[in-house]
């Protein structure tokens, strides 16, 4: 990680007010709406949305869900997410302090979501934040995030290269498989931004027994 969660948290605390309006790419705005379509959680779910941010993943999912909780570690953006609940009427979804490493989630999670938030961690950080998603037992994982498909362009990079630390689709693809899931989805929506889709390789032959 380039710079600590405490620097992370409090940059993102200074531009949570702006946040959504500053992430309204085309890009951005793709990539989110395939991870609230693969997500796709049954009415008995419980959703967790990790760097849930000011909640746009969360509150979209929580139609189809029965509980969405939200972990982030800037207060500012949350308290904009929990704004947002409130003039929305959103009562399922909850919002409390919680990392990719340490999601301080205690209860059973059948889907976990991320969207543009994983690219703060270095590889290997990334790869314990996948261990310990898995450890929680979701049978899918949706992540939406900057990573390289090939070489990202220098003179064009998606992303902040003095805070963001993107991965490439085979470093992702490679720490979902060795904790157990099966990537089933790649969504390439730009050179430098996509959505991976891995799911339990149990649930998998299970679903396809049970077909």
């Amino acid at each position: 990680m380039k710079k600590t969660i405490e620097e992370h948290a409090a940059r993102f605390d200074e531009h949570s007010g702006s946040y959504d309006e500053d992430q309204d790419s085309a890009e951005y705005r793709a990539c989110a709406s395939l991870v609230v379509e693969h997500a796709a959680p049954d009415a008995d779910d419980t959703v967790l949305d990790l760097g849930t941010g000011t909640g746009a993943i969360a509150l979209a999912l929580s139609g189809d869900a029965e509980r969405v909780v939200g972990r982030d570690i800037s207060d500012g953006m949350m308290d904009e997410a929990r704004s947002k609940a409130t003039e929305a009427g959103i009562e399922n979804v909850a919002f409390g302090e919680g990392s990719f490493r340490e999601p301080a989630v205690d209860e059973s999670v059948d889907v976990v979501v991320s969207n543009f938030a994983m690219h703060h961690l270095d590889d290997e950080e990334k790869r314990e934040a996948i261990e310990a998603i898995a450890t929680l037992g979701p049978r899918k994982f949706v992540l939406g995030d900057v990573m390289f498909f090939g070489e990202p362009d220098p003179d064009e990079p998606f992303y902040s290269p003095d805070v963001d630390d993107p991965a490439t689709v085979g470093t992702l693809a490679d720490a979902l498989t060795d904790t157990g899931f099966s990537l089933t989805a790649v969504e390439r929506v730009h050179d430098q931004v996509g959505v991976l889709v891995a799911e339990r390789a149990d649930e998998r032959d299970a679903s396809t027994a049970d077909g």
